[in-house]
């Protein structure tokens, strides 16, 4: 509980102190500026520690474990979207790691639960230790600098768990709601309207500020339950704990996963204990691996349609950096195997088929682009930002048993390990 605890002590404590998805249609370009007269600065009329987030600003201070079962509520709750029909847990199915529950590349979803997302849905397990989204990450080792890195989503543009909330919420194809007004005039007609005014204070959902805000923080403190987030109970942290061995096969899918000169997986998946703690399996950074175009979803039927990740469609503050095209913030590897679709546009269908990418893609490229165009989800001025780090680059350096053994590995970062 202690990262839920620190999200109150910051929310509740200081009065008047300081679906990977979640994407909206391309934006319409940005109007060019027109110089204007310069204005005289006016002080705000509230300061701006009163307008901060996590400023305590409801009538009653709820209790973590309040606001963690009202966030459990929220993330169940259907009512809460534009169709009536999409909660939370439609894409992020607690019964698999907080991902999706299905087979499907993208998810569906807006007005009519009838609109398809643009990317796969991420799971929403071990993302408490994500930094803020830089461009320039020093990690603690050695102090080189990684480069993009952090941020949630995809391409790492919410900065906060009520940000990423805030995300899918509005979305038109997501939950739909169509302004901040519509969204609070739902969440007074939920069936836990009274428990939120019993845990806020009776006026807490009057008003759309306060109302909206009650629930993305909610929502955050749920997702900072440790039991449900971040349990660490996997078989691999077992074998941390020393009350567990891999097995001969998970240890040599263990050994080849560390070998820079084979899978060489830990260069962004880190597998060893930390300053931070147990491994989250992500340096948190970005990579673009030249990921198959996935046909299957509808925005990719306009031949002039691309995500680029980093530089946009959806984020845009990066827009003008060519040489983040492509990127995509690496996930965790923990519950890789409940998964049942892979990589940021769900291009692959099995855990299997993702490890032969890796394996095969440089050196069998006919099986990966069958068009005879490498790296066809990239334009093609943006193909060089694809890596060419180990295992790719050339010659082929998994056999088939080194990927059943990777396989094996991946398997013992699932949780709800019993020996």
């Amino acid at each position: 509980m202690r990262l839920a605890l620190t999200v109150l002590a910051i929310a509740l404590g200081c009065r008047g102190a300081q679906r990977e998805s979640h994407e909206q249609p391309p934006p319409a370009p940005v109007p060019i500026p027109v110089a204007v007269a310069p204005r005289a600065h006016v002080a705000p009329r509230t300061p701006a520690a009163s307008r901060a987030f996590y400023t305590d600003t409801f009538a009653k201070r709820p209790s973590v474990a309040e606001m963690t079962a009202l966030g459990e509520l929220a993330f169940r709750d259907p009512s809460l979207s534009g169709s009536g029909k999409l909660a939370c847990t439609s894409c992020h199915d607690p019964e698999r790691a907080f991902s999706p529950p299905n087979a499907a590349a993208v998810q569906r979803g807006g007005p009519t639960g009838a609109a398809a997302g643009v990317r796969a849905a991420p799971s929403l397990r071990y993302l408490q230790t994500i930094p803020r989204f830089t461009e320039h990450y020093h990690d603690g080792d050695d102090g080189a600098d990684q480069g993009p890195t952090g941020g949630l989503t995809w391409d790492g543009r919410a900065q906060s768990t009520h940000d990423q909330a805030n995300l899918p919420l509005f979305s038109p194809l997501e939950m739909a709601n169509g302004s901040r007004d519509e969204l609070a005039a739902r969440l007074r007609r939920a069936s836990y309207a009274d428990r939120m005014r019993a845990a806020f204070g009776d006026d807490v959902l009057a008003r759309t500020d306060s109302a909206l805000k009650a629930l993305v923080l909610v929502l955050e403190v749920y997702q900072q339950d440790p039991v449900q987030f971040y349990p660490y109970s996997s078989k691999y942290d077992a074998v941390l704990r020393g009350s567990a061995k891999l097995a001969p096969q998970e240890a040599r899918g263990f050994a080849v996963f560390n070998d820079p000169a084979k899978g060489n997986c830990a260069s962004c998946h880190p597998s060893t204990v930390s300053g931070t703690g147990f491994p989250a399996f992500t340096d948190f950074g970005y990579v673009a691996l030249g990921v198959p175009r996935n046909r299957d979803i509808p925005a990719n039927r306009d031949a002039a349609y691309f995500d680029l990740g980093l530089c946009g469609p959806y984020r845009t503050d990066l827009a003008a950096r060519a040489e983040y095209c492509g990127m995509f913030r690496t996930p965790s590897l923990r519950n890789v195997a409940l998964r049942r679709r892979f990589m940021h546009n769900g291009a692959f269908t099995s855990l299997h088929q993702a490890l032969e990418f890796y394996a095969t893609r440089d050196s069998e490229p006919a099986r990966w682009y069958p068009r005879g165009e490498r790296f066809d989800d990239l334009p093609a001025r943006y193909r060089e930002n694809v890596t060419t780090e180990v295992p790719f680059g050339g010659k082929r350096r998994l056999s088939d048993a080194d990927l059943a053994d990777l396989e094996a590995f991946l398997g013992t970062l699932t949780d709800g390990y019993h020996p």
